[in-house]
C-alpha cells in the first residue's frame, strides 16, 4: 500500500511538473526558510492538493512542495515538515521523501531547530548532525518492509554523509561561521523536555535535542539516499543555562543562524557533482 500510494503521489506531481526531475531533496525546518528567496523557483504546490500527502499543522511551516533551480542544481523543497507529535504515522511523517525518491533526487538535505546540550553551544549556533540517537516510539520502516524501497534490515553505521560533513564543516570556517559537528537525539514531543530529561539525554551521549530529522534520515537511509543534516541551536539545555523559552523565541534565535545556515546548504548543493 504504501509503495502503490508514493506512486499515485509521484505521478501526480510529474502531471504537475512536466520534465523536471530533482537531483536533490531538501527538508526545511525552521530557520531555513529564507533558502527560497535564491531558488528559481518552477512549480510549488500545496500539500494538501497532493494525494495522501498530510499537512503541516506546525506554526512557521508553511505546507508546500517547491520544485526550482540553484545554482545549477534541480531541488524538490518540502517548506514545512510533518512531525510524530502531530499526531501522524511515522510513515506519514516521512512519505514525502519516499516521493521525492521516486522522483529522482540522489541526496537529502535537512535542517531543524534543536535545544543544545553541548556545554560548549549558544544560542544561534550550528551543529552538523554526524550520528544520532532515535528516542521516538514508532520506527518508520516498521511493518512489511517494500523491497522496491530497500532491504530489510539497512545499515544504520553511517546514517549521515562523511563527506559532507567535513565539506560543511569547511565552508562554515571559510565565511567564520560558528559551527560544530555532533550527536542529535530525537524525542517524540511535542512538550520540551524536564531538567532530568535534559541531563539524561546528554548522559547517553547527545550534543542537541528535537522532534523530527531521524525518521527522515532513517527512510533516506532505508533508500540508499545519502544525507546531510544540520540543526540550529535554538535553546540551551545545560543545568545552569536552561529557562523558559516560547516559540516566539525559538523562531527568533533560528533566525539568528538562518544566513550560515543559507550559506552552508547552498554552498554544498552547489558542490555536488553525482
Amino acid at each position: 500500500m504504501l509503495l502503490k500510494e508514493a506512486r499515485e503521489a509521484t505521478e501526480f506531481l510529474q502531471n504537475q511538473t512536466g520534465s523536471f526531475v530533482p537531483d536533490t531533496g531538501v527538508v526545511l525546518g525552521t530557520g531555513l526558510g529564507r533558502l527560497l528567496d535564491d531558488i528559481d523557483i518552477y512549480h510549488s504546490i500545496s500539500y494538501e492538493d497532493i494525494p495522501h500527502f498530510p499537512v503541516s499543522t506546525v506554526e512557521s511551516h508553511s505546507g508546500k512542495l517547491i520544485f526550482g533551480v540553484l545554482n545549477g542544481h534541480k531541488l524538490v523543497v518540502m517548506q514545512g515538515r510533518f512531525h510524530y507529535y502531530e499526531g501522524y504515522t511515522m510513515q506519514q511523517v516521512t512519505f514525502p521523501v519516499r516521493v521525492m525518491k521516486l522522483l529522482g533526487i540522489r541526496r537529502l538535505f535537512i535542517s531543524n531547530a534543536a535545544g543544545g546540550l553541548s556545554p560548549d553551544y549558544n544560542i544561534s549556533d550550528i551543529m552538523i548532525i554526524n550520528d544520532h540517537i532515535n528516542l521516538q516510539p514508532e520506527n518508520p520502516l516498521t511493518g512489511p518492509n517494500e523491497d522496491e524501497f530497500g532491504v530489510r534490515f539497512p545499515d544504520m553505521s553511517d546514517p549521515y554523509d562523511r563527506t559532507m560533513i567535513d565539506k560543511g564543516l569547511e565552508i562554515a570556517a571559510k565565511y567564520s561561521i560558528r559551527a560544530h559537528e555532533g550527536v542529535y537525539v530525537a524525542v517524540p514531543g511535542p512538550n520540551l523536555e524536564t531538567r532530568a530529561e535534559y541531563k539524561y539525554l546528554r548522559t547517553i551521549g547527545a550534543d542537541a535535542v528535537g522532534m523530527s530529522t531521524v525518521p527522515e534520515n532513517i527512510v533516506a537511509r532505508h533508500m540508499g539516499l545519502p544525507v546531510f543534516a544540520l540543526s540550529v541551536i535554538t535553546d540551551l539545555c545545560t543545568p545552569e543555562k536552561i529557562r523558559k523559552v516560547t516559540v516566539e523565541e525559538v523562531i527568533k534565535a533560528a533566525m539568528g543562524a538562518e544566513p550560515g545556515m543559507k550559506k552552508i546548504m547552498e554552498e554544498l548543493i552547489s558542490l555536488q557533482t553525482d
